[in-house]
């Protein structure tokens, strides 16, 4: 169904090959959920930074890669968008790494002081620069556990324990 949506495309109909190929593919495919108003940013264009806080290692720290595939969730709702990974910045967070992060505040639409505020106790954060986001026809996706994160297909070949 992903194929034949963009198919069309000029730059996602030659960016995946056919899904059910596993050879020699190095791109890994990560699920995001998104609370809006940040899915609706990502899908205007304002959003081109996203980012996971955790307090705990998992994915996406050290799981996503430039040049991997995004596909956007709406929590609760259904895939309505896919993007690119153009650069990633994976913090162990401390003092100066919360400096450097807050300077993504524009680009993450995180002006608000109750975004920063959510996230004191997090301990690893992944920011990520995304790119080529195209707004999807809504597509079901069964998903029942809470992650915000789940890498679908793991193109680098490490185990995927998420």
């Amino acid at each position: 169904i992903l194929q034949e949506e963009l198919a069309d495309d000029p730059f996602w109909s030659h960016y995946i090959p056919d899904l059910g190929e596993q050879e020699g593919w190095s791109r890994s495919v990560h699920l995001a959920i998104f609370l809006e108003p940040f899915l609706q940013y990502v899908i205007e264009g304002k959003k081109t930074v996203e980012s996971r806080f955790s307090s705990v290692r998992c994915a996406p720290y050290l799981r996503v890669r430039p040049k991997d595939i995004i596909l956007l969730k709406r929590s609760g709702g259904p895939i309505s968008g896919i993007c690119t990974v153009d650069a990633v910045w994976s913090y162990k967070l401390d003092p100066e790494s919360w400096v450097e992060v807050k300077r993504f505040a524009a680009a993450l639409c995180a002006t608000d002081p109750s975004f920063w505020a959510d996230r004191e106790d997090a301990s690893y954060a992944t920011l990520m620069r995304i790119r080529n986001v195209k707004k999807l026809t809504p597509l079901r996706f069964k998903k029942r556990d809470r992650r915000g994160w789940v890498v679908l297909r793991d193109g680098s070949g490490i185990p995927n324990l998420t």
